[in-house]
This record gives C-alpha cells, structure tokens and sequence, in this order.
C-alpha cells in the first residue's frame, strides 16, 4: 500500500466515558468480550498503570487536549469551559499539516442548562459589594457565544454549525449528553433521518425489565439509531473519504458510553447476565472499616432510595444493584468494541492503512459497586483513577504489557514527541517509552467539585500521588486523608494514614506531592522584559 511522500503517521485515538482499566477482555476481565480491542492490544503495547489527570469529564479532557494539569489549564471541575486561549496539541499537529477530526464526545464546554452549584459569597452588611464585573477575581468571557457550541440551546437554532477549526479539529460531528438522549449533531441527524427513534429518546419509553439498578433503562431505541453507531457510521465515512487522501490524519473517536445511564441497546441489552459477574469484594469482607464517606453515603440512600435515579454523583448500592451495573456497563462496551472493529477495519483499506498509530483510552472510571458505590465523586479509588491506554504502532513493539506510569496529559506530547513535532512551551506531559520517553515515577492527580457533599464539605478538593506501590490522597474538605499500600492491599480497604510505623512513608509522600504541585505551577505567560 502507497505511503504518504514524507511516510509521516496518521493517528486514530478511542476515547470512551467512564470506563475503567478492568473493563476489558485484555485486561483480564473474566467474562466480557473485547475481541477488536484485544487484538489493537497485541498489535502495540498495553499500559496497566495508565492514570487519569482528574477523574472526571471535563477536568481530564482538557488535560488531553491542552497536556496539562487542571490547575494550570483552569478546567478544575466540571462547568469551567475550556478557554481558547490554551494552545491544544491538535492545534500543532494541524499546524504541521495534518488533517484532524473529532467524531463523538468533546465535551470540553458545558452540555447543559442547569445552574451552577457553586454558591457565591454573603456579603457582610454595612460593606460596600463589587459590582458584577469586580465579583471574581478573574475576569472571564465563558458566557459569549463561543463557549455555547456543546449547549442543547446551540442545537435548538436553524441549521447550526459550530464554527472550525474547533480547539483544533478541522472536522467536528458531535455527540453531547449521553445514553438514549445524545444531543449534537446526532441529535439533529436523528431527527432528521429517524423521528420514529427520535420519539422513543426518553426513560418513559422503554421495554420492561426487572433490574432494580439507579438508571437502568432498557431503551427502545434501534442499535442502528443509537450514539455508538452513529459515531462508527461517521468515523467509518470520514476513512473512507479519505481513501486515496495520502495527508496524515489525526481522528478522534471519542464514545459517550459506557457512561450511565446503563441503557445498552437491542441484543446488548441481555448478552451478559447479573449474576455471571464478579461480587465487588466490599460485599465479601467483614474485616473492612468502612470509611464515614461510604457510612453517609448508605445512610442517604436509606432515606432516598431514588437518589441514584437523577445523579452522577457517587452512591451507595446493594450487591445485586452493582452486578447488574456490571452486565449493562459490559454490554455498552461490547458494543463500542463492534464499533471499534468496524473502524479499526475502515482504516485499513486507506491508502496509509500501514501507517496509522492507533491508541484506545478512557476519561476516568465507575466504582461500579466497588466499596459498595456506584458512579464517581470525589473519593480517589482505583476505581476512578485507573483507566485504559494501549498504543498500537505498525512500527513499534507488539504484544508487549508494560508497568509504566502514565496519565491521560502525556497522551499529547507523545503523539507530538512520534510524530516529530515539537510541543508548545508549558505543556506539562511526558513523554512515554512508545516514543522514546521513559513515563513518570509517580502519577499525579487533581479532583475539584462546585457540588457540595455531607461527606466532603461546600467545596471538595483533593490532590493525589500515586506510585508503584503507594496512594496517598490530601482532601481540602471534611474527609480524612487517605494512605494505601497497592501492593499489599490492592482493593485500598486499610487506611494507613494514621498507623505510626508508615509516618516514615507518608512524610516522604507528602514531600513529593508538594513537588508535583509546584511544578504544576504555571510557567507560562512568559516574561516580556528582564524587569
């Protein structure tokens, strides 16, 4: 097959919603089946401790684009749209003249209407409040019109387009929202090409079933008409335009699930059973001390039994609930596995079918009835934190698994570092071994919510340090910090911030998680002058 004249590599990136490293048949899950993902494995080398930057949505994907911390790109949590004035590294490899697309989820602005939960200041009495203008520190412009593109208000006007290049991509379908009610691009093409599907996009419309699991909705909706699908059909059509195109390319494929709701379509629905998947070992021990955040969160769902229904905030489930989250969570991925097969085999008839990297990866994880929750939140297990990566290189090594640390802002520099284009001044990523890097000696994470919780208090904050055998988690907040010996206790169920012996290892911890935030610290606008 003809290469492109300067034989530069094009790169395919899966990018799937809260799915964590676990979830995969390569990566030791006893039942799902993964065989499209598992083969891009053997053909490259797959990460077993890859990371994210901040374990959840938008945090963690602006970090991918922009290869940054959350504290230096301003996305520290979720409703801070990324600002266009962070240089992503899909801005440089257009720059270098490849061609770039993103089929699917972005989600680096708001997806929907509701209000903030951040609660601004009380103003003493007898004091004079700054004006509106002078209320925040930073003044910022994230409510003009071109931080509204990913907003269901956006689509709900004549004919929209979202103007490009956008943070990069020349070429955008989006997919915003999630489960049976995707909005974007799908939403429109739904409405356009499929009313009788359309009219079916609600969890009052649904077949019946006896799960008892928060969200789970077995949707009427056709396979052909959900978002999976759709993002395949695209991405597929993208590839084959391009067919006797011999520019390198970057596509981004990026999945809304198998983030909840837990609504599967058609034949995935059932393909894994309740009870074939594995018990969490939160319901087997009797020796575990459970955490007051855990003890809250089974208190509150006591009292609320629906909490779950409406939230994507962590809670407590009963041991049936989490194995049925587990069949459902299967079944989504073994759908966007089909799709990724669908895909893997369009790329292969371009005419640089030899040449394309393609990489698989996740935003962060679902506790998925570990320490008996569901959903993510502000705790800092294995869970949330871990997730997917592979790289398959046509060029590189194959068949190999590597112990390698990683995290979700070195994926950029990486890809700029293979492709032989030098990376802007303040990205913060490193570069891994598949490009001639060495990874990290310690995974850094950020977590910041604007969602008050019992638990963690008005506005939960924590930072994290993960090593090859040791997690340690400071929470600004209510909740007590957190040390884990990984090696010995893999399932992070014994605290050992406070046992005197480990001081030794907390306080060297400490010291370095002091490092990483420093060195998060941002060193760009650079100087202008001397002085």
């Amino acid at each position: 097959m003809n290469k492109s004249p300067d034989d530069r590599p094009s790169y395919i990136l899966f990018i799937t919603d809260q799915h964590r490293y676990d979830h995969l048949g390569c990566n030791g899950h006893p039942v799902l089946n993964t065989p499209h993902i598992d083969e891009m494995a053997s053909e490259g080398i797959n990460f077993d401790r890859f990371y994210v930057a901040s374990p959840v949505c938008m945090p963690n994907r602006s970090s991918l684009m922009t290869c940054r911390m959350p504290s230096s790109h301003g996305v520290r949590c979720l409703g801070v749209p990324l600002s266009h004035e962070h240089v992503t590294f899909v801005e440089l490899l257009r720059a270098a003249g490849y061609d770039t697309a993103l089929i699917g989820k972005s989600h680096l602005q708001n997806m929907n209407e509701n209000p903030a939960q951040y609660k601004m200041p009380v103003h003493r009495q007898g004091y004079i409040a700054p004006t509106e203008e002078l209320a925040v520190a930073i003044r910022t412009d994230y409510d003009t019109s071109e931080y509204r593109y990913e907003r269901p208000s956006f689509f709900r006007q004549k004919n929209p387009e979202v103007p490009l290049p956008y943070y990069g991509f020349d070429h955008y379908d989006s997919v915003t929202r999630h489960g049976f009610n995707t909005g974007g691009n799908h939403q429109l093409y739904t409405q356009q090409h499929a009313p009788d599907a359309f009219a079916m996009r609600s969890r009052d419309i649904q077949f019946e079933h006896n799960y008892s699991c928060p969200q789970a909705v077995r949707t009427k909706i056709p396979e052909a008409h959900h978002s999976t699908s759709y993002i395949a059909d695209k991405a597929c059509a993208y590839l084959e335009s391009r067919k006797d195109n011999p520019t390198p390319f970057f596509l981004m494929v990026s999945f809304p699930d198998p983030h909840h709701p837990f609504c599967p379509p058609g034949k995935y629905w059932d393909m894994y059973k309740p009870e074939d998947m594995p018990i969490p070992e939160a319901y087997q021990r009797t020796d575990w001390d459970m955490p007051e955040y855990v003890k809250i969160m089974k208190r509150q769902r006591e009292e609320n039994p629906k909490i779950g229904e409406a939230s994507g905030v962590s809670i407590a489930i009963s041991q049936r609930e989490a194995q049925e989250a587990r069949a459902l969570t299967c079944g989504m991925i073994t759908m966007i596995d089909d799709a990724v097969g669908q895909i893997r085999n369009a790329a292969r008839q371009t005419v640089l079918g030899d040449n394309i990297v393609q990489i698989f990866t996740s935003d962060h994880g679902d506790h998925l009835g570990d320490h008996q929750l569901l959903f993510k939140g502000t705790e800092q297990y294995d869970s949330l934190n871990h997730v997917p990566f592979i790289w398959a290189d046509p060029k590189g090594k194959k068949g190999r698994r590597t112990a390698e640390l990683a995290q979700t802002h070195d994926i950029g520099t990486t890809i700029l570092e293979h492709a032989k284009i030098e990376e802007s001044l303040g990205m913060q990523g490193r570069i891994l071994s598949v490009a001639g890097g060495q990874g990290r000696d310690a995974a850094h994470i950020q977590f910041e919510t604007q969602k008050p919780h019992e638990a963690f208090g008005d506005r939960p904050k924590v930072s994290s340090i993960i090593t090859s055998q040791w997690r340690l988690s400071v929470y600004i907040g209510k909740c007590k910090n957190e040390l884990f010996d990984l090696e010995n206790d893999p399932g992070e169920f014994e605290n050992l911030w406070d046992v005197a012996q480990y001081a030794g290892i907390k306080t060297e911890l400490l010291e370095r998680l002091a490092e990483m935030e420093i060195t998060a610290a941002d060193h760009v606008p650079v100087p202008l002058t001397e002085a």
